[in-house]
């Protein structure tokens, strides 16, 4: 049997024939496996929904309860049977709940890593290699010119501000899910122990991490007066970043959390003063040390810069495609 026999894809998505379902589809559909709640990956009004207990709740809560007809959770590890396909996720490292689906059929191995990321980060468990005949990788950063620092030398830079300008807030856009819940965490591992303020569009995914075991310390919802915000740090989805409610704080230096603020026009076009280089995607070096330490014999790119990952593979004996995949886009979880 060939490996596009068992996975293949269709516009809406990654489709198993034996086992009659889709691997983030972008599009309901009768049946469904979800790597992670971000909403390109995660859409409500699927016929049925597997992935982590996590994630289901992260569907959950931006979707309401009946965002699917039924659901069922699968634990790390754990095999179950679609048909004639055997289905497992194992970590993906990306966010809370994050996870690559491994499809197993007559002998052979597909995992379909979803979004994922190599480096430490306090708030998921970390990404754990699957061998498999085909590894099926994203490629967000897929070019040599992104190498992203390291998490504690970003959190620095935003320490450091925060000392040397004690009279005006950092106002630090991060995506709602996995971004800000991070930065919280490696806030506290630094050493701050201060209040966080944050958008009240933030709420029910921090206490639903606290649900799941991630201790985010004290925060506050982002309401009151100028002067209590001198010296703070505040934490709101990009959106509130550019818009009136940032008004609010006295004299704001604009942060931004995301792999993209290594590129200087786009830190310009957002107003951004302060660019933290955190992403929760993997970087060139990531991907390329994944696909070394994997050796598949396929690699399959859904989305982002795949024209340079494949020809890093043909060099490096590697058998590589582009999928094409539509609807995974650059939203700000990067």
């Amino acid at each position: 049997m060939r490996p596009d026999q068992i996975l293949h894809p269709r516009p809406e998505g990654l489709w198993c024939p034996e086992g009659r379902f889709f691997i983030d589809p972008s599009q309901p559909v009768d049946r469904a496996v979800v790597t992670h709640g971000h909403a390109d990956h995660a859409r409500a009004g699927h016929g049925a929904v597997l992935a982590t207990t996590e994630t289901l709740a992260i569907m959950a809560e931006r979707y309401g309860p009946d965002f699917a007809g039924t659901t069922q959770a699968l634990a790390y590890g754990e095999r179950v049977r679609i048909g004639r396909a055997e289905v497992s996720l194992a970590p993906a490292g990306h966010v809370l709940g994050s996870a690559q689906a491994t499809v197993r059929q007559d002998g052979l191995t597909i995992t379909a890593s979803g979004d994922y990321k190599r480096r430490r980060d306090p708030t998921c468990a970390p990404f754990e290699p699957v061998p498999s005949d085909v590894f099926i990788t994203e490629a967000t950063f897929g070019l040599p010119v992104f190498r992203h620092p390291p998490d504690g030398q970003e959190i620095e830079r935003l320490l450091r501000s925060v000392a040397q300008f004690p009279e005006r807030a950092h106002l630090v856009g991060a995506y709602a899910l996995g971004k800000a819940q991070r930065i919280i965490r490696l806030l506290r591992e630094a050493g701050y122990d201060e209040t966080i303020y944050v958008h009240g569009a933030l709420d029910r995914l921090n206490r639903l991490y606290e649900h799941f075991g991630v201790r985010l310390g004290q925060l506050e919802a982002a309401t009151g007066s100028k002067a209590d915000f001198a010296g703070r740090i505040v934490i709101a989805p990009p959106s509130a970043v550019a818009d009136r409610w940032s008004r609010r704080f006295p004299d704001p230096i604009v942060a931004f959390a995301s792999g993209w603020m290594s590129v200087r026009a786009r830190a310009r076009q957002r107003g951004v003063e302060l660019p933290l280089i955190l992403s929760d995607h993997a970087d060139w070096d990531e991907l390329t040390d994944t696909l070394t330490e994997l050796s598949p014999s396929e690699i399959w790119i859904t989305h982002g810069r795949d024209d340079a990952l494949r020809r890093w593979a043909e060099l490096n004996g590697l058998k590589a495609r582009a999928l094409h995949l539509v609807g995974y886009e650059d939203e700000d979880d990067d």
